[in-house]
């Protein structure tokens, strides 16, 4: 049985090997990632079954992206192959105060003709949970159908729902969509500077109490270099984050998310479901690349076992 379906986009990233900005670099390393991917590889390496339910074209970088999901522990079945449109790729930039700032190739991507028959195929699998994110949903009307399909398929079923809002300011506005979501979701794991576009506030018991409100069954806050807001019976609580050299902060949050559904999958409290999607977070923040830096399959068993 799937623990997990995530529904999303994965794309080849390059990112330069010298240390230069794109403008002048000599040399790039290829990756792959996507924020549905990252939390479905962290779910996996903490011992959950998952799977990725995408589009990628019939070109060299869709078969990349096949093999390197499953080199993280993910299955590839529900992954369509369409010859019609090409695998997105993107590109990031390390300028040289060290921020990184992203280039995307996405428009007409695979991945963004995605619709409603790509949420059907996702829950013919009977997954125990559904990850979907507001990235997607802005990729096109066609993955945003997709997306609200899966929720409200999903939630009339059974199968809990996990949202990660993902917003992303270049992309088409979804906030209306994602707050009509939210009676169908099980897991909001969202970021603190993204609580004001649905809540109108960043402050945890706030966002939590009207998260509630709104039918969300249990709330985790990301914030960061503060840590993260879990959910108690007595309202939020606090955990600082692991103190870590930040090398590159890129799918930090994916992996603390993909940590935390997982550990609550195997019925690890909220505290231990948010100590341990720190710890994965930290380690991805250390090393450059989304996944790179996730706990080895060894050490990721212990980390659990702690939780």
């Amino acid at each position: 049985m799937t623990d997990i379906v995530g529904l999303g986009e994965a794309m080849v990233l390059f990112q330069p090997t010298d240390g230069e900005p794109l403008d002048t670099c000599t040399t790039a390393s290829v990756h792959v990632a996507g924020a549905e991917l990252n939390l479905l590889a962290a779910a996996a390496r903490a011992g959950a079954r998952a799977a990725f339910c995408s589009k990628v074209g019939a070109d060299p970088f869709g078969g990349r992206v096949r093999a390197a999901a499953a080199a993280l522990g993910v299955d590839t079945d529900l992954v369509a192959t369409d010859p019609a449109f090409p695998t997105g790729v993107f590109f990031k930039d390390i300028r040289p105060d060290g921020a990184r700032r992203v280039h995307y190739y996405r428009a007409g991507s695979a991945a963004s003709t995605m619709d409603e028959a790509d949420a059907d195929r996702a829950l013919a699998v009977a997954p125990r949970l559904v990850a979907v994110s507001g990235l997607t949903a802005a990729l096109g009307a066609g993955p945003e159908r997709a997306v609200v399909r899966l929720a409200r398929e999903a939630h009339a079923r059974g199968v809990a729902v996990a949202l990660d809002p993902n917003l992303r300011p270049g992309l088409r506005p979804v906030g209306e969509t994602l707050i009509a979501l939210l009676p169908y979701t099980g897991y909001l794991v969202l970021g603190r500077d993204e609580a004001p576009a649905l809540f109108g506030t960043d402050e945890p018991a706030e966002v939590f109490a009207r998260a509630h409100a709104a039918g969300v069954g249990e709330v985790v806050l990301k914030a960061g270099a503060d840590g993260c807001y879990y959910a108690t019976g007595d309202g939020p609580a606090h955990l600082p984050t692991a103190a870590v050299r930040v090398v590159d902060p890129v799918g930090a949050g994916d992996a603390f998310a993909g940590g935390y559904l997982a550990a609550r999958l195997a019925g690890i409290d909220t505290r231990g479901a948010a100590w341990l999607g720190s710890q994965f977070a930290a380690g991805v923040v250390a090393t450059p690349g989304d996944t790179e830096g996730l706990p080895d399959w060894a050490r990721a068993r212990e980390l659990v076992a702690s939780a």
